[in-house]
């Protein structure tokens, strides 16, 4: 059964911090990610990570926010930190064989409040 289960969203103040996680199973996990969206927007990316750990971060999180993954236990993580209001959205995964071939989580909220 192919299964993308997150976890880790919530209410933070702005400046601090939360940790995502998305456990996979039934599904390649050569390709990792996340994404983000607001209502409305479209779901943008956000970071991803190779098996080998190569990574990759748009702009605008780079220096707040570090992607990880645990190869033997199939999950890929999101630390983010110094959180701002405009991060609020509804946090998705991804994993699948390509960027082009993925599965999605079914989202987590994050909430910042000012």
């Amino acid at each position: 059964q192919v299964q993308l289960v997150e976890s880790g969203g919530g209410l933070v103040q702005a400046g601090g911090s939360l940790r995502l996680s998305c456990a996979a199973s039934g599904i390649s996990t050569t390709f990792m990610g996340w994404y983000r969206q607001v209502p409305g927007q479209q779901r943008e990316f956000l970071a991803t990570i190779t098996r080998e750990g190569s990574t990759y971060y748009k702009d605008s999180v780079k220096g707040r926010f570090t992607i990880s993954r645990d190869n033997a236990k199939n999950t890929v993580y999101l630390q983010m930190n110094n959180l701002k209001p405009e991060d609020t959205a509804v946090y998705f995964c991804a994993a699948g064989p390509t960027y082009l071939q993925v599965t999605w989580g079914q989202g987590t909220q994050v909430t910042v409040s000012s």
